[in-house]
């Protein structure tokens, strides 16, 4: 039990720096070949940020624990708003912009719920994944073409890409360190949280929901708790909705095309809706002052806490 527990804290440091080496490796090699730093953002960055929740749920459904590997993205998708925004508007307040609310927060409730209607027969085929992976490609689509239209798409100074050109073998080998210890970490992550489950009584889907999530966000949450903590709260914002909806469409549509998932019949019932309502609630809480202020954070944050608590009633 006791390396159990080590070897699962072993894990989450491997998966918290093989995200950082592989964001930084991934996101200067690109830039070195002029790819524009609002691109680099919207597929690099974005897939990196969720690569822990993919290693984690892939190593989990090859494993044949579906119920880690789904539960890993409904618990990190409920952090990250509950948990992680509610953290965040505690420590600042946060500027929710216009545009999110219309667009992107959309997209991610649109997620939610067809991942909800693809799930209600109890599995997740390679043909549901497929599904979610298309819309995927779609949502990365929108995005450029809607940044283009509004002159966003600003190309990458030519003197850093001079410079990053230079680091090139570099950001290789974070590349290749990041990817690997995103891999070692998730497969101790993945064998230490079943035999501690198993030593403690505790289902693999409780499990997949609340430590096996909370430690794959733990990038996002360092990410925008710093960013609120400087006052860069579009970050937050940002990297919480983004996140979600790779988390949903990226890991729940590659993972079922690797292996189908089966989804326990009381998520439907349950931890689903809380994912769904925790989305939906992003708007009227933002909506009337585009902000999400202190009373606001700490509802988030209690919704986020008795949801942990129901897990485990």
């Amino acid at each position: 039990m006791v390396l159990a527990v080590l070897l699962f804290f072993a894990g989450l440091f491997l998966l918290y720096y093989g995200a950082e080496y592989l964001i930084t490796g991934s996101s200067r090699l690109a830039l070195s070949y002029g790819v524009r730093p609002l691109v680099i953002g919207m597929t690099i960055v974005a897939f990196a940020t969720s690569m822990p929740e993919m290693m984690v749920s892939l190593f989990a459904a090859v494993r044949g624990s579906s119920d880690i590997a789904a539960g890993n993205i409904i618990g990190s998708n409920v952090a990250n708003i509950g948990l992680i925004l509610g953290v965040a508007a505690l420590i600042a307040p946060l500027s929710v912009p216009a545009g999110t609310l219309k667009r992107e927060v959309p997209y991610m409730i649109g997620a939610s719920v067809l991942l909800y209607l693809l799930s209600i027969d109890g599995r997740l085929s390679f043909g549901n994944g497929l599904v979610l992976f298309l819309f995927l490609l779609v949502f990365l689509v929108y995005c450029l073409r809607n940044a283009r239209e509004m002159g966003l798409e600003k190309e990458a100074p030519p003197e850093v890409v001079a410079r990053e050109s230079q680091a090139r073998a570099k950001d290789v080998v974070f590349i290749i360190v990041g990817i690997v210890g995103l891999g070692v970490g998730a497969e101790l992550m993945v064998r230490s949280a079943l035999t501690i489950g198993r030593a403690l009584g505790i289902s693999e889907l409780v499990l997949g929901m609340s430590v096996v999530a909370l430690g794959t966000s733990l990038p996002e949450l360092a990410a925008s708790l710093m960013s609120a903590w400087k006052g860069e709260m579009d970050i937050s914002i940002g990297n919480v909705i983004g996140s979600n909806i790779f988390n949903i469409l990226f890991v729940l549509g590659v993972c079922p095309m690797v292996r189908p998932l089966t989804v326990d019949p009381s998520v439907l019932g349950f931890q689903y809706p809380v994912m769904l309502l925790f989305s939906v609630a992003l708007i009227p809480l933002a909506y009337k002052r585009l902000v999400l202020d202190r009373p606001r954070g700490a509802v988030l944050l209690g919704g986020y806490l008795l949801f942990i608590l129901l897990l485990f009633r």
